[in-house]
């Protein structure tokens, strides 16, 4: 449980069912290291609102403290990225390796667990099982409510993770949470729903975060089209592919499209439609298939395999081809895609049905 109004319902909707039922909160980042205190920390508030909605269902919690494992396998290869100038998604990893990983480990060791434990979570998704080769298989799938989606940042979860998720709010709308949240009185019901990256917090702006464990590198930003220096950044981790310049002085609002790390160069353009903004392909390494034995045999085949892909959160899927290439997957997207960052994420789908991910290493 995260304190929120999802994963509450969530744990009132298995009191329902017959389960030996218990909540856990994962606390994944210590203040500590950045003030050197934990008074007054968000996550306090949050561990508070857990154990209220217990209270109220009458199931036991504690608090499990991966705030180790959240820095070394999250946090430092996302600082290694940003600080390389690409542009990771933690949120991703985090699901992987910590929720459905450290956690998930912590859990099966914990001697109070007559049984393997069975992860619950508050994630709009779906999960079926399809039998493949004589043999049950899950499936992670997207929920009924669409607008919700984070089948994404479940994309990375391996197969024997999966199997032993649960997500009761695939069938569930996030309006009917709200008004099942009211009519059980639970008391995070009006609890507003939390944004962004989880350790720089929705108070604080990223870049004020991030300087805090990187030195500032100030290089130019130069216009790709004229060659001229029209401003100055103070590192390229503060910028992504497709993202607003906000070079100051200038008559047009100008885009990120390309960085120059080993010259330390922003490249701008002026208008949000320019050519250079688009790409037609991607390459991916590190390409995880859920059925990591079993990819889709169409990869070999000359029109490869047709699917849907999505390379950020918000956004709509878009329809692709994708081919095994050496060590890489090679994606050809049907129409030319804007802004597509580097470092960001690819998730593959077949109708509702997500395959797996990799990170974007190259655009063209």
């Amino acid at each position: 449980m995260s304190g929120g109004v999802d994963s509450s319902v969530t744990a009132k909707l298995l009191t329902d069912k017959d389960y030996d039922l218990s909540a856990v909160f994962m606390r994944n980042w210590d203040t500590r290291d950045e003030s050197g205190s934990d008074h007054g920390c968000e996550w306090e508030k949050d561990w508070e609102d857990v154990r209220r909605v217990c209270g109220v269902l009458d199931i036991p919690c504690k608090m499990v403290d991966l705030s180790r494992e959240y820095w070394t396998r999250v946090f430092e290869p996302s600082l290694k990225s940003w600080e390389s100038g690409i542009t990771p998604n933690p949120d991703v990893w985090c699901n992987k390796e910590v929720k459905f990983g450290a956690l998930l480990d912590r859990l099966s060791e914990d001697p109070g667990l007559s049984n393997t434990p069975w992860l619950a979570t508050g994630h709009y998704a779906n999960k079926d099982w399809k039998y493949h080769n004589g043999v049950p298989r899950p499936r992670l799938l997207r929920p009924r409510d669409v607008t919700k989606d984070q089948t994404y940042y479940l994309s990375s979860v391996p197969e024997r993770s999966l199997s032993r998720a649960i997500f009761p709010l695939g069938s569930i709308k996030k309006t009917e949470v709200r008004e099942l949240a009211v009519k059980w009185n639970l008391p995070t019901a009006a609890r507003q729903e939390s944004m962004g990256i989880c350790f720089v917090g929705e108070k604080r702006k990223f870049n004020d975060f991030i300087s805090q464990y990187i030195p500032p590198k100030p290089g130019p930003i130069i216009d790709l089209e004229t060659g001229f220096q029209v401003g100055e950044h103070a590192g390229p981790w503060n910028f992504t592919i497709g993202q607003g310049a906000k070079v100051r002085g200038l008559k047009e609002k100008t885009f990120v499209v390309k960085k120059d790390i080993p010259k330390n160069i922003i490249y701008v353009v002026s208008g949000t439609d320019h050519s250079a903004l688009y790409a037609q392909s991607l390459t991916i390494r590190d390409w995880t298939w859920i059925w990591a034995d079993s990819p889709p045999i169409e990869l070999m085949r000359p029109g490869g395999l047709k699917a849907r892909i999505k390379f950020r959160h918000v956004m709509s899927d878009i329809g692709c081809s994708v081919y095994s290439d050496n060590d890489c997957i090679r994606i050809d997207f049907d129409e030319p895609q804007k802004a597509i960052a580097p470092g960001q994420v690819a998730t593959i789908y077949i109708e509702d049905w997500c395959l797996g991910c990799g990170t974007i290493v190259e655009v063209a």
